[in-house]
């Protein structure tokens, strides 16, 4: 690392505030002083500007939800960058503790009765009490989630190092936005899943040419990102970064960066196909350098850009997302790969959450954001009362909620405020609000949020029924994913997919990073069978907005272009689609 002091970012500091409510639940502390740090995570979050310069400028003085005490324990971290409190909580419990909040299905109310009743204090603890049949008998638990939670334990050991879209591309963002910066540097690129913008990332590549690579080598690994040094060289070297996310660098001559660019983007099965055409041709492809294989081979022509590669191959520029070896080879041949749809295509958005359920901002600030982002519309579609865990509107709240929006677009010209819900598909499929309700509604997101453990018929069958209700503009998640932490629920994803196409229901992306929902593998077919995607953020704060990034980023792997993606639409034609599927009844 550059330095012994670690570095604290938002992320970092927010994390610690949460684990310290956490640990703080574990010794049965006043709720208050737990709440009281929860609040100061969220309040953190919402901040906007760098924090260390916020702490320096503002001392962070009159801000909501962060009072004296926890001013001075924020200043403390980011000037230090350790917490003598948090430190002293920690040393309490054993180290291998935390490992259970990752856990799904165990809070801190569970993990105490573990700790104390069984001595379980780290997840291989927990997977050999599950195994003993020790959990079944426990208070609380039973014979159900002992099943359930060993199936989670295998789940996190499959999942084992590898990290979020979100988490890999923020750090990536950082490490690439450092080495452009760099006077040495000549051409930058990411590489790997993460310029692939695939769901999950094990590791952060990075591709640099330059005539100095010592330089570019030692300033990456010198970056106050990096926590530790796995590897050093001129030309590659490998970091650990705080947050856990490994990161390996290649450093090139100029005249090796295309192939470099393209070597270590992949998919491993993609580059199997790029040497094989090579080799086609009497060529040898590496991360080097295209070259005869053989004496009587034809001389190579010059290669200054990736696309020139494809170019001299006969083939269509090949996009990053694409190169999965899933048929973007013989579309480049036949000239027909699609023009994927971009950020810039967005004009508005669904399926977002204000503080009226578990969302953190109002709908004026919500409303707000989204115009600042430049969308023209934007769909706000809080919990419907079956999901009371997140503050779900019964009717009377949502008919208020519906005539706030009316009075807020009022005063808007040329943006509008969509009303709708996320309603509860219940266990048999039935709707958790009436006909009556829905119809009053713009739209409206039926989603799946409990009984996931349903057999494949029944959840498929639960879902059809829900969007054959005429109301249902779109389907929510449809597998219910979290990734890296739930295995999506068993569903008949093509008996889903024929009949959203068959009655009219558009089917959400949801492009929050931890779901990615419906996967992007499936929508080449839905996309045949005339379903239209509609790119959702999910958003619970302004920020989450932002969400929708990552789904294009999905959708790009899914080869959605910008007529295959509903919320492309411009204001004055999303409200005839919004309506399509009532009107056909």
């Amino acid at each position: 690392m550059s330095g012994d002091m670690p570095v604290m970012t938002r992320e970092r500091v927010v994390e610690i505030l949460e684990r310290i409510a956490l640990l703080l639940e574990l010794q049965g502390e006043n709720p208050f002083k737990i709440r009281a740090y929860r609040n100061g995570a969220r309040a953190l979050e919402l901040l906007e500007g760098d924090l260390a310069t916020l702490v320096h400028d503002t001392g962070l003085n009159n801000i909501p939800g962060i009072g004296a005490a926890l001013r001075e324990k924020i200043t403390t971290l980011v000037a230090t960058g350790s917490l003598p409190y948090y430190e002293e909580l920690r040393a309490a419990f054993p180290p291998g503790l935390f490992e259970l909040f990752e856990v799904p299905g165990l809070g801190s109310k569970k993990i105490k009765a573990l700790y104390e009743k069984l001595n379980v204090a780290s997840v291989d603890d927990l997977e050999k009490a599950c195994r003993d049949n020790r959990i079944a008998g426990l208070e609380g638990f039973g014979q159900k989630s002992q099943e359930n939670l060993l199936r989670a334990l295998g789940m996190l050991k499959r999942g084992a190092g590898r990290h979020l879209s979100s988490d890999a591309a923020r750090a990536a963002d950082i490490l690439y936005t450092a080495l452009r910066a760099h006077p040495d540097a000549i051409r930058v690129s990411l590489g790997g899943s993460v310029r692939r913008r695939n769901e999950t990332s094990h590791d952060v590549d990075l591709i640099v040419s330059t005539a100095h690579p010592r330089e570019i080598s030692t300033a990456f690994r010198e970056h106050p990102l990096v926590e530790s040094v796995l590897a050093a060289g001129d030309t590659k070297s490998s970091v650990m970064l705080a947050g856990g996310i490994q990161a390996d660098l290649r450093v090139v001559a100029d005249a090796e960066f295309p192939f470099a660019q393209n070597y270590f983007t992949g998919g491993k099965e993609h580059n199997i196909r790029m040497r094989s055409l090579a080799q086609e041709r009497g060529w040898t492809l590496n991360e080097y350098r295209l070259a005869p294989s053989a004496e009587d081979a034809p001389p190579v022509p010059e290669i200054a850009e990736e696309r020139d590669l494809y170019a001299l191959f006969g083939l269509d520029y090949i996009e990053p997302e694409l190169r999965e070896d899933r048929g973007e080879f013989e579309a480049a041949v036949r000239h027909s790969l699609p023009d994927l749809v971009k950020m810039e295509n967005l004009r508005g958005t669904f399926h977002c959450h204000t503080s009226a359920s578990d969302g953190s901002n109002t709908l004026a600030e919500m409303a707000a954001a989204a115009q600042e982002l430049g969308l023209e519309y934007l769909g706000i579609a809080d919990h419907s009362k079956a999901s009371f865990q997140a503050h779900g509107l019964d009717e009377a709240r949502l008919k208020k909620q519906v005539a706030d929006i009316a009075a807020l677009n009022v005063g808007f010209d040329g943006f509008r405020i969509f009303s709708g819900t996320e309603c509860d598909i219940l266990k048999d499929g039935a709707l958790d609000f009436s006909d009556a309700i829905l119809e009053g509604l713009d739209y409206v997101v039926a989603s799946v949020h409990s009984s996931f453990s349903q057999s494949e018929k029944e959840m498929t069958r639960r879902i059809i029924r829900a969007i054959s209700n005429p109301n249902v503009t779109m389907l929510g998640h449809m597998t219910g994913r979290l990734l890296l932490r739930r295995e999506p629920c068993a569903v008949n994803v093509p008996a889903v997919i024929e009949a959203a196409a068959a009655t009219g229901t558009m089917i959400e992306l949801n492009a929050s990073p931890q779901r990615l929902d419906l996967d992007w593998r499936w929508w080449r077919m839905a996309v045949e069978a005339g379903v239209q995607c509609v790119i959702n953020p999910d958003a619970h704060s302004v920020e989450g907005l932002q969400n929708l990034y990552f789904g294009v980023g999905a959708a790009r792997k899914g080869w959605l272009t910008a007529k295959d993606v509903v919320n492309c639409l411009p204001l004055k034609k999303i409200i005839p689609a919004l309506r399509a599927k009532r009107d056909r009844k």
